[in-house]
């Protein structure tokens, strides 16, 4: 008998492998890597391609406001609100580009309530995003 709880939710893109959305152990609710594909389309927000499939259009404020929406939804999936998160890991695969974009649209969400936070440069991630969080929630009483 397992002494976690397991939450996928169909209002946050589908685990792109052998995980899900979230999994709560006590007061603690762990989040899975979040990225900003659209639950609906699986497509990526201001990711536009040619037919040859290179990009032609990349807007990374739209793959920022998108990845708090994804992280929301499993939040509110798994019984948990914003305000509950404690710790937030940053995941960027351009933080020259993207740092400050990033950072100023953080502010907005998190003007308020501001859990610890850790931003790490990758060279990649699983799809082509540009972003992606990992969260963890206090959900206890």
């Amino acid at each position: 008998m397992s002494k976690t709880e397991k939450i996928e939710t169909a209002a946050a893109p589908a685990p792109v492998g052998l995980y899900p959305h979230a999994r709560r152990a006590g007061d603690l609710l762990f989040l899975s890597g979040i990225g900003p594909r659209d639950a609906q389309t699986d497509g990526i927000p201001g990711l536009e391609r040619s037919p040859a499939g290179n990009f032609t259009s990349f807007d990374f404020e739209a793959q920022c406001h998108s990845v708090f929406k994804n992280v929301r939804a499993v939040l509110e999936a798994s019984g948990a609100k914003w305000e509950d998160l404690v710790d937030v890991t940053v995941f960027l695969v351009d933080m020259k580009r993207d740092f400050h974009t990033y950072n100023r649209i953080y502010a907005e969400y998190f003007k308020d309530h501001q859990p610890c936070r850790t931003t790490v440069a990758i060279d990649a991630l699983p799809t082509p995003i540009a972003i992606e969080l990992k969260c963890i929630a206090y959900v206890g009483k």
